[in-house]
């Protein structure tokens, strides 16, 4: 849960952070280039207010000009010429001091003074588009904005007004280098921050899951602990929300409850057993005399003998069954392969008189396990492999180990299950309709899942090619937890 949980966490604290991010970055940029805008246009405007009055282009006479009070007289041509050398002065100086191209045109686009001297307006473009609108006097729009991936230029222009007539412009063509190296600053400032803040809400993200699943790993622990067999676990007391303390109380009471029933079936099944093995023995010792009187091989008898005999086995499987459920098991870390081998060693003459091949690959191979309650398992499992397979066929043993878990295989060649029959297998007293005829309670199976789940381990049945039954019996090779 926390894997889904997490990251749906982070998806979220990532968009609400771009939500926050992406536009104080886009504003940031946009505050770069006003603020360079602004500049230009104090700029524009200081050189305006020097080209107020050279409106023709250098060389042009017939231009008239103020004199001041008290200073000498000196022909218009001068004064206009004196003003011009001034203003190409003052824009070349700031050419070379911020690389900025600017120069004052008159209407008709002819350069009265520029910076540099090689530049000139152009026919088309954003220049002309910006002159065309300060010569017309019209409120000058905002450049396009220039982020930090382009190579754009800042075009600024303002209108030289004489008497109320636009009689030229001043035009202004910034680089954009340093507003793009500002703003790409601020971006990585504001990636940083964000950075920072997005490991920030991870760590909260984490510490909060944790604070929120904590109660449900457990009880998905004990859940699996309980439905394993292990009915004394129980949810310990852990943080989280009151809602998941208040289901991990409930969970322990319902544990609690089913655990006590079926402590109660247990002792029923058990007292049952042991209560009627005595009426049961006494029954066949009286069968037993009774024949003695009849006719030997009478049929009757002999069939009270067998089913009585059987009875007496379904009692002992019960009372194995409850025995196991109910014993906790003592687990020591076991050389399984060695055990195996001797199971298999005890069963040989069983599978001898039978006709079937029981052969075992037992290499020495530990795992933690009860050797009484394992060494029963393994019986129950190769009684039940050597019952279905016909002679001339083999059963084999096998004895591995994959990372944490030590397995033995029971394999045999007997007709197999179909799917149906492989999912209620190990079932009590379930036994499949084909085989009927063979002797055995439907308890065996049943007996070897309880004592393996007792220590940890399992039991799980699969076809085994080209026919028969594969059994595998699984065993933990780490020593278990307190």
């Amino acid at each position: 849960m926390r894997t889904r949980l997490l990251p749906l966490l982070i998806v979220l604290m990532a968009a609400v952070l771009l939500a926050l991010g992406v536009p104080l970055a886009v504003s940031l940029a946009a505050a770069q280039q006003q603020k360079v805008v602004v500049d230009r246009i104090d700029d524009t405007a200081r050189f305006a207010s020097l080209a107020q009055f050279v409106t023709e282009p250098i060389g042009t006479a017939g231009v008239t000009a103020i004199r001041p009070p008290g200073a000498p007289r000196r022909s218009p041509s001068a004064a206009v010429d004196e003003r011009q050398a001034t203003l190409q002065k003052e824009l070349a100086r700031y050419y070379q001091v911020y690389g900025i191209r600017a120069g004052v045109f008159d209407r008709s686009g002819v350069p009265l003074a520029h910076a540099p001297e090689d530049w000139f307006l152009p026919a088309r473009g954003e220049l002309r588009r910006t002159f065309d609108v300060a010569l017309a006097s019209r409120p000058g729009h905002d450049p396009a904005q220039v982020w930090p991936w382009q190579r754009g230029r800042l075009v600024v222009a303002a209108p030289v007004i004489r008497d109320g007539d636009v009689v030229a412009v001043v035009v202004t063509d910034s680089p954009t280098g340093q507003m793009r190296a500002r703003t790409l600053h601020g971006w990585l400032l504001i990636a940083a921050g964000e950075a920072a803040a997005m490991l920030v809400a991870v760590g909260a993200a984490l510490r909060l899951t944790g604070w929120v699943l904590r109660p449900v790993r457990v009880l998905d622990a004990t859940t699996h602990d309980i439905a394993t067999g292990r009915l004394k676990s129980r949810v310990a007391a852990a943080g989280g929300p009151p809602e998941l303390r208040r289901l991990a109380r409930s969970f322990n009471e319902m544990a609690d409850n089913v655990e006590a029933v079926l402590e109660q079936q247990r002792a029923f099944v058990a007292d049952a057993s042991h209560q009627l093995r005595n009426p049961l023995s006494a029954l066949l010792l009286r069968i037993e005399l009774l024949g003695l009187e009849l006719p030997e091989g009478n049929a009757e008898v002999a069939s009270v003998r067998t089913e009585g005999k059987r009875l007496a086995q379904v009692l002992d499987d019960l009372l194995d069954l409850a025995l196991a459920e109910h014993a906790s098991a003592d687990l020591t870390l076991t050389d399984i392969g060695e055990l195996t081998a001797e199971r298999v060693d005890a069963w040989r003459p069983v599978a001898q008189d039978k006709g079937v091949r029981l052969t075992g690959r037992c290499p020495a191979v530990t795992a933690w396990a009860d050797p009484v309650a394992l060494s029963s398992a393994l019986d129950a499992v190769i009684d039940n492999a050597l019952k279905f397979t016909p002679s001339d066929e083999e059963v084999t043993v096998t004895v591995s180990s994959n990372g944490e878990t030590s397995t033995i295989v029971v394999a045999d060649g007997g007709p197999g299950l179909t799917e149906d029959e492989l999912a209620r297998i190990g079932d009590r007293f379930w036994r499949s309709s084909r085989h009927q005829n063979v002797h055995g309670s439907g308890l065996g199976l049943s007996i070897s899942r309880a004592l393996l789940t007792a220590g940890g381990g399992s039991i799980e049945y699969a076809h085994h090619e080209p026919r028969g039954l594969r059994v595998s019996v699984r065993l933990p090779r780490s020593a278990p937890h307190a």
